[in-house]
């Protein structure tokens, strides 16, 4: 936002330096970016008067100029310009002189007259001919105002003012304007808020039976319309074009100045209809219907949807609200009649609007930030007292005022005690409330009910476009930084800390750790991979496995879709480690995993998972199995499950188990195929496992419980079976535990023989059995009567002892 400190002083008495007044207005909390005065680029210009001109003795197209600088003796300069005439004014560069853009004017001779300098156009000076409608591009400036010769180029065309460039926070669309940063200057320096309230201009008939206004869209607050007619479109006085200018608006006509003045001045935006493309002579505030077009003032055609608000009239839209008007919209040489227009859009609607369009304007930026439907009106009034004031038209009496939800003033309790707590300071509440008073907030001796009851309680009444203001908070903001950042004591924050982990994340980390503690290293990839990577793992060609969210705007071919299965992404690590020639490998990571819905408008389904894989010496199938083993006894769960699967898909079909619980799969295990291993170049065998970590939480033990340890000694057996290749050890360990009961206290597998003696299609398992009671030592009868069950459990499923 900028503002020119001309403008400024319209509103409060400040002398200041340019430096001094961005200095205290950053510190009291508007921050300013920088600041620039038009004049910094020109020095050493007069205003000069023509004495004379003649033809240059050899030149057929130069003059030679005698000026009037308001010295003694006027000096020559020779221009090429063929617009001068004798009395003419204009801006002369003398010798020495800077022009924007850093040139320097020396005197000089053109070919054999003496210049003395330059006589300057409008583009030399930076300037447009809508800065100074009279003067003209392609020759040299010419005033159109009297002044003494001599007086200084910069001050003559109003040059000689500043403009300060804010930082506006989206929290304060209130300085958005000349008015809010006015008041804001004020307060800091401490100085009256001379504020102007518009009033509405008398006017002939009455706007009431010429147009109509009605809002069907929910998402307009307020609208004000007014008319003038008579039209008479001109350019602005030079005031009005020099303040325009300094805020980085170019001036156009009268009539669109006046609505970008008063947007500037009060920070609403306002449009004017020509009133002979009004059809119906009614204005309808709606949002467009499926399949609505408009042509809008760049001369686009636009496609609207149906969230979009228009402003239309009985047949089509003539603008998109709070955006751009339609290309009908504008004013024109032959308008007669006009409707300004003040109204409150919704923020987020206007926003969306503009993004999906692809517009963004100087109206847009402000309603999307929330703008004070309780400007409207004032605004409308402000843009008429303009239009008698330039006498750009006749005003008709009165207004259309549709505000159909008025907005209330919002009240908050002022606690002294809970602003200085949050400050650490000690102000009184006499300093604050000669603080937020002018700021705009009314203070009153007055209790809440319910909210503050004690004696000498005061509320302030904050006013309406102060939407950011709801708590002690805002208002220990609005102390502090007009008490001074640099002010407020150092101290150290005190309280007592009440957040403590949730039962997920406690648990989280302690699988973690388990895992950690197991030997394996944690790693961390990306939730995004290609479509090749399902090719990689040989993943079924069948849904969900391969419905994958995809990425709207992806990096690349690769990272194209959202992992449906984190096993490419663990593997890309194995075999990254294998290529650098690391012997032994143990990862695991805690990945999330996306399932796309049937349903495209539905959500993924983000499963969170632990992903194991090793290879090397010592980190086989069982090896893994009995992490994992480890990993559900930390978990405290028990009677988990390992159950043969020969899908033989990413893993080997003959070396695979689903981890189950009852029912549940938890999770598999196995080695990987040999098509994977040879896809990603890993040629020692590799195991991997993949495990559910929102089922391990789902069925994680409770407490663990302590147990003392065994007072009496156990006793060992040794058990070598012979069965066939397809029985499970599974199975075998179930009926052993069965057979044994309460008697057997562990049970370890411990060898696996094949050999030619035991004959083809056998194999040998041999276990180790621990037996042992809490109560007494066991005899070996005891113990052999166990075994005996054991082994007559095993016998319906043809295991034998081994002879």
């Amino acid at each position: 936002m900028k503002l020119p400190l001309g403008w400024v002083r319209d509103f409060a008495d400040i002398v200041t330096t340019p430096h001094e007044y961005a200095e205290r207005m950053t510190m009291s909390g508007s921050k300013v970016e920088g600041f620039e005065c038009e004049a910094d680029g020109i020095k050493n210009v007069v205003i000069g008067k023509i004495l004379s001109l003649e033809k240059h003795p050899d030149s057929d197209h130069l003059w030679v100029c005698s000026v009037d600088i308001g010295e003694a003796d006027p000096i020559v300069i020779v221009t090429g310009a063929q617009n001068l005439k004798v009395g003419d004014l204009c801006p002369a560069a003398l010798d020495g002189s800077t022009l924007p853009g850093g040139i320097k004017i020396r005197r000089g001779k053109l070919r054999g007259v003496e210049s003395n300098g330059m006589l300057c156009s409008l583009g030399e000076l930076s300037l447009t001919v809508h800065d100074f409608p009279n003067a003209i591009e392609d020759g040299i400036m010419v005033l159109d105002e009297e002044w003494p010769t001599g007086t200084d180029a910069v001050h003559a065309l109003g040059l000689d003012d500043v403009s300060v460039e804010f930082e506006i926070t989206p929290n304060r669309p209130d300085c958005l304007s000349i008015r809010g940063l006015a008041r804001e200057s004020a307060a800091t320096y401490g100085v009256e808020f001379k504020d102007h309230t518009p009033e509405a201009p008398r006017g002939e008939g009455d706007i009431q039976e010429m147009l109509k206004v009605d809002i069907s869209a929910p998402v307009c607050s307020r609208y004000v319309a007014a008319m003038v007619t008579n039209v008479r479109v001109a350019p602005s006085p030079r005031w009005l074009r020099e303040r325009l200018r300094l805020c980085g608006v170019r001036p156009i006509n009268n009539i669109v100045d006046i609505t970008n003045y008063v947007m500037l001045e009060y920070g609403h935006p306002m449009h004017a209809f020509d009133y002979a493309y009004v059809g119906g002579k009614s204005i309808q505030v709606r949002m467009a219907t499926e399949d609505e077009k408009i042509v809008t003032l760049d001369g686009v055609e636009r496609a609207l949807t149906t969230d979009m608000m228009v402003i239309a009239d009985d047949k089509v839209p003539m603008a998109v609200a709070g955006v751009m008007g339609g290309e009908f919209s504008g004013i024109y040489d032959t308008t007669k009649t006009i409707v300004f227009e003040g109204a409150c859009f919704d923020g987020p609607s206007v926003r969306v609007t503009a993004k999906k369009l692809g517009m963004r304007t100087e109206a847009s930026g402000r309603f999307e930030k929330g703008l004070n439907p309780a400007n409207c009106l004032p605004a409308i009034y402000r843009a008429l007292e303009l239009v008698k004031e330039l006498d750009a038209g006749d005003i008709i009496g009165g207004v259309i005022d549709v505000y159909p939800q008025p907005r209330l003033p919002r009240e908050i309790p002022l606690r002294p005690d809970a602003i200085n707590k949050l400050l650490g300071t000690d102000v009184s509440v006499e300093e604050m409330i000669n603080i937020l008073e002018p700021l705009g907030f009314e203070v009153e001796k007055k209790a809440l009910a319910g909210l503050f009851d004690k004696e000498h309680a005061y509320t302030v009444i904050v006013p309406p476009e102060r939407y950011d203001v709801a708590r002690d908070c805002d208002l220990a903001e609005e102390v502090c930084r007009y008490v001074g950042y640099n002010k407020v004591p150092s101290t150290i924050m005190h309280g007592t800390a009440t957040a403590r982990p949730s039962e997920r994340q406690i648990f989280h980390d302690k699988m973690i750790q388990a895992l950690v503690g197991y030997g394996l290293y944690e790693c961390e990839t990306f939730s995004f991979y290609g479509k090749k990577a399902w090719d990689n793992i040989t993943l079924p060609e069948t849904p969900p496995l391969r419905r994958a969210v995809v990425i709207p705007t992806p990096l690349g071919e690769d990272p194209s879709i959202m992992r449906p299965t984190a096993v490419p992404s663990l593997l890309d690590v194995v075999a990254r480690n294998y290529n650098a020639r690391v012997e032994e490998v143990a990862v695991f990571e805690n990945a999330t995993e996306y399932i796309s819905a049937e349903n495209p408008e539905e959500l993924p389904t983000e499963n969170e998972k632990f992903i194991l894989a090793m290879y090397g010496e010592g980190h086989d199938y069982l090896a893994l199995k009995g992490i994992v083993e480890q990993l559900l006894a930390s978990a405290g769960i028990k009677n988990a499950a390992f159950v043969r699967n020969t899908d033989g898909t990413t893993y080997h079909p003959g070396r695979t188990a689903d981890i189950m619980l009852g029912d549940v799969k938890l999770g598999c295990i196995g080695e990987l195929h040999p098509k994977v291993l040879a896809n990603y170049g890993i040629k020692p065998r590799t195991c991997v496992a993949d495990i559910s970590f929102d089922l391990l939480f789902e069925h994680r033990g409770g407490t663990p419980e302590f147990k003392p340890l065994p007072k009496h000694p156990a006793m060992t057996r040794d058990l070598a079976l012979v069965c066939e290749e397809e029985v499970a050890a599974a199975d075998i360990a179930a009926r052993i535990q069965k057979g044994a009961g309460k008697l057997l206290e562990s049970l370890t597998l411990f060898d696996i023989y094949r050999g030619e003696n035991l004959g083809t299609g056998k194999k040998s398992l041999a276990y180790k059995l621990v037996l042992r009671t809490a109560e007494r030592t066991l005899t070996d009868e005891e113990a052999d009567n166990a075994v005996k069950k054991v082994l007559k459990n095993l016998e319906e499923i043809n295991v034998v002892l081994r002879s």
